[in-house]
């Protein structure tokens, strides 16, 4: 696989979905002002700009191992704290953020329980670690058409479905092994609109992540074979592509300040430990879903 590439190419591949994706993931993780938030693996900025626009630039820090994406984002969001680092070794003092957050990260981590092992040592007792990754094992991720026709030309072609995190309950048992407490699980949907097969099809090219790099290990007439067998599988454009992630978020067990008190913070007296954990397992085995266009972003809570 290849992040080897420009800012810009990037979020011409990526940018489409992980866009309208950070939005409902930041409802989801109930990140509000007031926090101090940690963006995990951010490259170039997707999730940080959202975080900017709930909490403010000076309430976020981000990390990330690409440098050309460090740049682009210390160049969009000026105020922010952008450190290169791996997740596995985040270079912040213990319990200093409210929410350390994770978008499509984790399955590119070279070790996620590590990886998630550090962003709950960097979170406050009572804050809240999340991370989500796209549903590449249940064929719902935004590149199921692609690795659908790469596998149907060559069986043998590596897609991202043996990756950490992408088939359903994976990401909770990463959460699990890394001792952060009990996880509630949910899908995150979105849909996003494409005018023509040749905007879905052009940024492949670009050479990112594992589809882009299986596209430039192809030969001329390979590729164009592949394309056109992405183009048999969609309908005539304009059509929407349905991308849906799998998502965790983790509360990091502590003593919690009035003004970060848990959702049922005014009944938890009365709720045993036992019952607490059940609760949280029934959501875990239970996920929920939602689903939202790209223009149907919510407001900041």
């Amino acid at each position: 696989m290849s992040f080897d590439v420009s800012a810009n190419a990037y979020t011409r591949f990526m940018g489409r979905y992980s866009e309208p994706l950070a939005a409902r993931f930041a409802d989801l993780a109930a990140v509000r002002r007031g926090q101090r938030a940690l963006d995990v693996g951010c490259g170039p900025g997707a999730l940080t700009a959202e975080l900017v626009r709930r909490l403010g630039a000076a309430a976020v820090c981000a990390v990330e191992p690409v440098p050309a994406f460090v740049d682009a984002v210390r160049e969009r969001l000026p105020g922010v704290d952008v450190r290169l680092s791996a997740a596995e070794q985040l270079s912040f003092p213990d319990r200093v953020f409210d929410v350390a957050i994770a978008q499509l990260v984790v399955h590119f981590m070279a070790d996620p329980v590590a990886g998630l092992r550090e962003m709950g040592r960097v979170t406050r007792p009572g804050g809240q670690v999340a991370a989500c990754v796209w549903d590449h094992g249940g064929s719902r991720g935004p590149l199921t058409v692609f690795w659908r026709a790469a596998r149907e030309l060559d069986p043998s072609a590596p897609d991202e479905s043996g990756l950490a995190g992408v088939s359903e309950g994976d990401l909770a048992r990463l959460v699990v092994q890394a001792g952060l407490g009990v996880p509630r699980a949910a899908a995150l949907t979105v849909r996003v609109r494409h005018s023509t097969f040749e905007q879905l099809w052009e940024p492949f090219a670009l050479g990112v992540g594992p589809a882009g790099a299986y596209v430039a290990s192809l030969a001329g007439e390979q590729r164009r074979a592949l394309r056109e067998q992405c183009r048999r599988l969609l309908p005539a454009g304009p059509f929407e592509v349905n991308a849906t992630a799998w998502a965790v978020t983790c509360r990091i067990p502590g003593q919690v300040s009035r003004a970060r008190a848990w959702p049922w913070a005014t009944t938890r007296r009365s709720l045993t430990y036992a019952t607490v954990v059940q609760y949280q397992i029934m959501r875990w085995f239970s996920p929920e879903e939602t689903t939202t266009r790209p223009h149907e972003r919510a407001p900041p809570r």
